[in-house]
């Protein structure tokens, strides 16, 4: 495993079992910080601010001094030619990484608008191919068991829900609820996050930049012909710089309209004062959600599979983490276990895959042969 070849089977682990261990950190870090775990207790925007900042720092600085940036006199004296989509994938990223974060600021539920945005990449990934097939710029086929990992894929991710229509229910029975692991209040006003015109714009504009920006990460990896003019890594130190410019750039806009203009919303106020007086281990809770970045886009851009079958050992593992996270918090912080609907989904993450691993069985035979 460990002496594993690009696009082998061990590589496909490697990079499966270091995003799990990123993204399980990363979500122990958040609850330590966000949760009442660490005094003072931050805020949700500070902690994105600071933890932003840090994952950003550490993938500029790493692609850097690992030489990974396409420079012009590496490639004749111009940019390689791939440059102006792989930016514009960095501006998509650069909508994606608040997005999460500008949702939970909002005066309402935002439980279900996060199962869709989880779902959505699921299933953006599906039509991706469904679009580069038709394209003539797919070559392989989607395989049954990938279609099948998807549909239980899909009821995981949406395994949260189904108490949503039961809430009031839950209300007039909290012992039941809080038998189940359910919490009452996170169910009611489920679905009012659509009479919010704001939310309903972040939604959006989070699903678009998923779509492009996973378009041009599988039209860049099924369009390398021969000897690329860039690699994934490349391609990755291109994509941070863009994002890393534009969400720099965001950050002093407002921290300009906090300090000279007076904008006075309380959330902007924050983010101004964050930005101002940013805390060190804040900053650095940023560096495993950095390397959550690093091996994420490794696993979309992974050769020789499908946007499907990438899309969902990225979003699989994601969810596996965030079930670890919570163990993790229940046994050592005595945090609140995992609730009946998240043994569902483990259950059904589980079948999707079993379905996954035989796709891949049957693609590294196809591979080899």
């Amino acid at each position: 495993m460990f002496n594993s070849k690009p696009g082998s089977t061990g590589r496909l682990l490697q990079l499966c079992v270091a995003y799990f261990l990123s993204y399980v950190v990363t979500g122990v870090l958040v609850k330590w910080f966000t949760g009442g775990l660490h005094d003072p207790r931050m805020s949700d925007i500070a902690y994105s601010v600071n933890n932003t900042l840090g994952g950003n720092l550490l993938c500029l600085l790493s692609v850097l001094a690992l030489g990974w940036i396409p420079w012009p006199g590496r490639h004749g004296g111009k940019w390689p030619s791939e440059t102006p989509y792989i930016l514009a994938s960095g501006v998509c990223t650069a909508v994606i990484i608040p997005g999460t974060t500008l949702l939970y600021t909002l005066p309402i539920s935002v439980m279900v608008a996060m199962v869709i945005m989880r779902g959505s990449i699921i299933v953006i990934s599906r039509i991706i191919d469904a679009v580069q097939i038709q394209q003539g710029i797919l070559t392989r086929r989607v395989y049954g068991e990938e279609n099948w990992a998807v549909v239980f894929a899909l009821v995981a991710v949406g395994a949260n829900l189904l108490p949503v229509p039961l809430a009031p229910w839950f209300e007039q029975h909290s012992s039941t609820a809080h038998a189940l692991g359910i919490d009452p209040a996170r169910l009611h006003g489920g679905f009012d996050f659509v009479h919010n015109v704001f939310a309903m714009w972040i939604l959006g504009c989070y699903i678009v930049a998923y779509a492009i920006r996973l378009y041009l990460m599988n039209y860049f990896k099924n369009t390398r012909k021969g000897r690329p003019n860039v690699d994934n890594r490349e391609y990755f130190a291109m994509e941070q710089i863009s994002a890393s410019a534009v969400i720099f750039s965001a950050l002093a806009v407002l921290w300009w309209g906090v300090h000279h203009f007076g904008w006075a919303d309380p959330r902007l106020v924050i983010a101004h004062d964050t930005v101002a007086h940013p805390s060190v281990l804040g900053v650095m809770s940023g560096i495993p959600f950095g390397l959550v970045a690093f091996f994420s886009v490794f696993l979309f851009m992974f050769k020789g599979r499908t946007a499907t079958f990438a899309g969902l050992v990225n979003r699989l593992t994601s969810l596996l983490a965030g079930t670890a996270s919570t163990l993790l918090l229940m046994w050592f912080f005595h945090l609140k276990p995992p609730a009946v609907t998240d043994w569902v989904s483990f259950m059904f993450i589980l079948v999707a895959v079993v379905f996954l691993a035989r796709a891949e069985q049957r693609r590294t035979a196809e591979a080899a042969a």
